[in-house]
């Protein structure tokens, strides 16, 4: 908390802080009922990345070969643009783009957020070892090879985050023996099914939002108070 941008968003409140900074009626009641919401405003997330994408070249911050990363940016959006007005006419094409921005957000945040939201944000307070901090953050999606293939491997993001080097094909041998490992380890690997996963994200921005039950209050803290 404090540090990650993905749980600081404007639109969606992952904490119970940021639950409560709103005062008007509508906002609160908004924010009590966002997990409902969640899913139809990730048709807006594709605009949002392809702004984040643009605002991080053109910052002050430091990049690598940062015309590069500016001329293949502007080839890739320019380029699909130019593509799509080329074969479409001009109103057929805004649609189109409009579409695909929608479904692209939508995907995306349909692949992301089953792997950390509903899963406990981490004080800045609170001191884990790496294994801990990658492990119980992060949740598997059973499913097999067609979860893989439509999550792009996502659906090992414990072991994505232990290994982020490793590529994408060897996650799934790598999964039994770091479950093993954790099981050994008495660390908690959670694994659930994409509709688990898709109510877990649901009932915890929800209990969020009503600022119910505090969701930093887990298994997570349990654990490390045993210790």
């Amino acid at each position: 908390m404090g540090v990650d941008p993905d749980i600081a968003l404007a639109a969606i409140a992952f904490t119970p802080e940021r639950a409560t900074r709103h005062r008007s009626r509508l906002m609160r009641w908004l924010v009590a009922h966002q997990g409902w919401y969640f899913f139809p405003i990730l048709l807006l997330e594709g605009l949002s990345l392809h702004k984040d994408g643009i605002s991080r070249i053109i910052s002050r911050g430091k990049i690598q070969r940062p015309w590069v990363e500016i001329s293949f940016i502007t080839f890739r959006l320019a380029g699909f643009a130019a593509l799509v007005f080329l074969v479409l006419p001009p109103g057929k094409a805004v649609a189109f783009l409009g579409v695909q921005l929608a479904l692209f957000g939508l995907y995306m945040g349909s692949s992301f957020a089953p792997n950390h939201v509903g899963m406990p944000p981490v004080s800045p307070k609170l001191k884990l070892d790496f294994l801990r901090r990658q492990v119980l953050m992060s949740r598997n999606i059973s499913g097999g090879s067609l979860m893989s293939i439509f999550m792009g491997g996502l659906n090992y993001q414990i072991e994505h985050h232990l290994f982020p080097s490793m590529a994408r094909p060897y996650l799934r041998k790598a999964q039994p023996l770091v479950s093993a490992y954790c099981a050994a380890q008495g660390v908690p690997y959670t694994r659930t099914t994409l509709w688990q996963s898709y109510r877990i994200v649901i009932g915890y921005l929800n209990t969020v939002g009503l600022r119910g039950k505090d969701p930093f209050l887990c298994p997570l803290v349990a654990q490390r108070r045993a210790l």
